[in-house]
């Protein structure tokens, strides 16, 4: 069934369009395009860094420090939004811009569309209800941000994280099955109705579907962890050794990439990103008396992967996570990314909490 997004007291304020965004020439850009500012929210919820919370804080502020002299930082707390944890890749707002890549504004465009920039707000279950009742706040900080920046916003009922979707910014979306077509997000909705609600809101016109994500991830496969486009016609996938937990479900990603095609049906370019060792974390029991719920316990995988990385202007900043493959991978973005700075940062850490930076970040083009 279903279920209507929550709505803030200041909804009414907000300008919401009638029209769709793919209607009124808006599209999702590639995360290579100019950057306004980063969204960020700093750790502050222990339940998720159990043992390692302040570890988890000071690798926060660690990258938030690498990306300033790159980019602004900014956090919805500074305008007095509240939230429940940090993950604003899956719960903030998905900003879409006016006009096609690399193509002139006509004067018509703006006149249909006046605001350069605008924004979605998909609801947010906390990834199919496993964290269910605890993510409320979360769940309307793209309509804060609306209200508050005056950015038109469409309100939707759909459930989307922005971790399920990459973008090339010239009408290829790529996302899994694995997420997209679980029951837990939108059961009312079969591939086709899935596919429309992408075009209507990105301004795509293509898709690319690869099975699922990697071993450790709580999203049920968001592709920030597996495959990531680093220019619009090659995409950087994980490739996991033979004996890798994740060795088959990478394997089979890499083939659906190779059968692949872009908007123009030309063949994407692959690049492979190697896969760090296993990082297991042993998760402490919780306190006596409290339900683990779909919590860890006890030593599990966390989803170490070096796909998930932010592209900010002039940077890369690449999570790593104390291995000889860090080195490795680095250098591989390096060379797809040309004229880029790659950062490393640590987040050994940080990846207790089932996700890293492009998870803990969302980007604003600049417009």
């Amino acid at each position: 069934m279903l279920e209507p997004h929550p709505t803030i007291d200041a909804i009414d304020t907000i300008d919401r369009p009638s029209q769709t965004a793919r209607d009124l020439g808006y599209r999702m850009p590639a995360e290579w395009e100019p950057v306004e500012c980063v969204w960020v929210v700093p750790p502050h919820n222990p339940e998720t860094w159990p043992g390692c919370f302040e570890a988890a804080q000071a690798q926060h502020a660690d990258w938030v420090d690498a990306m300033r002299p790159y980019v602004e930082v900014r956090t919805p707390g500074s305008l007095g939004i509240e939230t429940d944890d940090s993950w604003i890749r899956d719960f903030g707002p998905i900003f879409v811009v006016r006009g096609q890549a690399g193509e002139p504004e006509t004067a018509a465009a703006q006149q249909l569309a006046p605001s350069p920039l605008a924004a979605h707000d998909f609801r947010f279950n906390a990834w199919g209800a496993k964290y269910e009742g605890q993510r409320h706040r979360d769940d309307v900080v793209p309509q804060h941000l609306a209200d508050k920046l005056g950015f038109p916003l469409w309100v939707h009922d759909f459930v989307l994280e922005g971790g399920s979707i990459e973008v090339n910014g010239r009408g290829t979306v790529m996302t899994t099955r694995q997420c997209l077509f679980n029951a837990n997000r939108n059961p009312w909705a079969g591939p086709e109705a899935i596919e429309q609600v992408l075009h209507d809101t990105l301004g795509t016109r293509h898709v690319v579907w690869l099975p699922g994500g990697i071993e450790g991830d709580d999203t049920d496969g968001h592709i920030d962890d597996v495959a990531r486009f680093v220019n619009p016609q090659t995409v950087a996938v994980v490739v996991a050794p033979r004996g890798h937990a994740d060795h088959a479900v990478t394997q089979r990603n890499f083939e659906a990439l190779q059968q692949a095609r872009d908007q123009d049906g030309q063949p994407l370019n692959i690049v492979g990103l190697p896969t760090p060792e296993p990082v297991i974390y042993d998760f402490p029991e919780p306190p006596p008396g409290v339900d683990p719920g779909d919590d860890p316990v006890g030593r599990q995988p966390v989803p170490a992967s070096y796909a998930n990385f932010l592209i900010a202007n002039d940077a890369v900043f690449v999570p790593v996570f104390d291995q000889a493959s860090d080195d490795i991978a680095c250098g591989v973005l390096e060379k797809v990314l040309p004229g880029r700075s790659v950062v490393p940062v640590r987040a050994e850490h940080l990846v207790v909490g089932l996700g890293a930076l492009h998870c803990l970040s969302m980007q604003q083009p600049r417009v």
